[in-house]
């Protein structure tokens, strides 16, 4: 009896000890709620979506509000959201670009994220300039910015100095000195080339000389439909081309702007990051030198109206949040060579040892977001018609922009766009 008394003692003290491990272990798991799964849906590829899906498993195994995320990349996510969004079936989140905020709060597809607890103060603590401004529309925030974009001088080390430059990086008339000099003393070469400025190309590229007409002072447009390609502002902008038109190369694709890089027969390139593969791949030492204020792509997050009508969006708020931190963004640029758009990020100590990162980030703070308003669809065209009317010595500056000015109203008179009011996003109880 004592005996099989001191065999249960033994078997409870066993279960008991069994009992006690597992409650340790299950102390220092992080507690999940009972959450929700959120449909994210994006375009990222390679090895930059790689980077990213790491962050999400990460997330969705330690986050303690029970959210699990689900990356999606559709062959083509303009219609895909087209179909889906109308019909209650797209996602809770988009990944997408600033420039397509304007048109996505009209057609309902999108919600303020202001409307869940993110203000203008919050933004502006957190994020770069151009970030800031280029998630607002129509005075409302409609997501979070997750990294930048946009064009910057990249110049071949050999060629010319950093200290070559003018100090003040919106200097144009000493800008179009050093070009002078540059090709008297080497008439063989250009101090740059500008795939804007290709007299082959007669439609122009508005997007690479953004950073002349806005540096100028000039605009686009504006929110409102307010068209600033014939202001004074512009006016010298394009008075500028002209009399850079003689000591830069009349043909300036982008692929004979690499090449002339490469080879030394031009000092610089107006270009953006995605040039650097192939810059990297010739060999040559370069560097980045920020020079007037450039189109900022702000790549986003967005909330959907399907989130709202779910009652997903104070979760999407916290991935959001999450994702867009400036730690997350910070082990991005280092994974991916991105340019955070968390001003922590840019700043951080790891970050800032690759030189691309720091460089176009300075230009960036320099620049502005590249245009949210569905109007802008109307500028391009124009824009880039008059620029090459005028870089080639078709016409005045004057008369050119005056076209150009004439074209844009037109068109934006025709698009007969519904009010944000209009379009306004349902609710959860709606």
């Amino acid at each position: 009896m004592l005996n099989k008394f001191r065999s249960n003692l033994k078997v409870i003290s066993i279960v008991a000890l069994v009992a006690a491990l597992l409650l340790q272990c299950l102390a220092q798991q992080p507690v999940r709620a009972a959450g929700v799964t959120l449909q994210l849906w994006h375009g990222w590829q390679g090895a930059y979506a790689d980077a990213i899906t790491k962050v999400f498993d990460d997330y969705n195994k330690s986050n303690k509000d029970g959210i699990t995320v689900e990356l999606t990349n559709p062959s083509d996510l303009n219609n895909a959201l087209l179909a889906a969004i109308p019909a209650g079936q797209g996602p809770d989140i988009i990944a997408w670009s600033d420039d397509v905020i304007g048109n996505n709060a009209l057609a309902g597809n999108i919600a303020p994220i202001s409307d869940h607890g993110i203000t203008m103060d919050f933004l502006k603590s957190n994020y770069e300039p151009a970030a800031v401004n280029g998630v607002v529309y129509d005075g409302k925030i409609w997501g979070l910015p997750e990294a930048q974009e946009g064009v910057a001088l990249i110049c071949n080390s050999a060629v010319i100095k950093q200290s070559d430059f003018p100090k003040d990086p919106e200097d144009f008339a000493g800008l179009l000195t050093l070009a002078t000099k540059f090709h008297t003393d080497n008439p063989d070469k250009y101090l740059f080339y500008n795939q804007g400025l290709d007299t082959a190309n007669a439609n122009g590229d508005a997007y690479h000389v953004s950073p002349i007409y806005y540096g100028f002072g000039a605009y686009y447009v504006k929110e409102d439909g307010s068209v600033g390609i014939n202001t004074p502002e512009a006016l010298k902008a394009a008075q500028w081309i002209a009399d850079a038109a003689k000591v830069l190369p009349a043909q300036a694709s982008q692929a004979q702007g690499l090449q002339a890089l490469t080879s030394g027969t031009s000092a610089c390139m107006w270009t953006g990051p995605w040039e650097l593969a192939d810059v990297k791949k010739s060999g040559i030492s370069y560097f980045i030198e920020p020079f007037g204020r450039p189109f900022v792509g702000i790549k986003v997050e967005l909330l959907t109206t399907n989130a709202v009508q779910r009652g997903n969006a104070d979760a999407v708020v916290k991935v959001l949040k999450f994702f867009d931190s400036a730690d997350v963004q910070a082990k991005l640029s280092i994974a991916n060579s991105t340019v955070p758009a968390a001003s922590a990020a840019l700043a951080n100590a790891d970050v800032a040892k690759n030189p691309d990162v720091v460089g176009f980030g300075a230009q960036f703070k320099l620049g502005v977001p590249q245009p949210n308003t569905p109007y802008m669809s109307q500028l391009w065209g124009p824009v880039g018609l008059a620029t090459i009317a005028v870089f080639s010595g078709q016409q005045k500056a004057a008369d050119a922009l005056a076209a150009a000015e004439k074209a844009a109203k037109d068109g934006i008179s025709k698009m007969n766009l519904p009010t944000p009011v209009a379009t306004s996003a349902p609710t959860a109880a709606s």
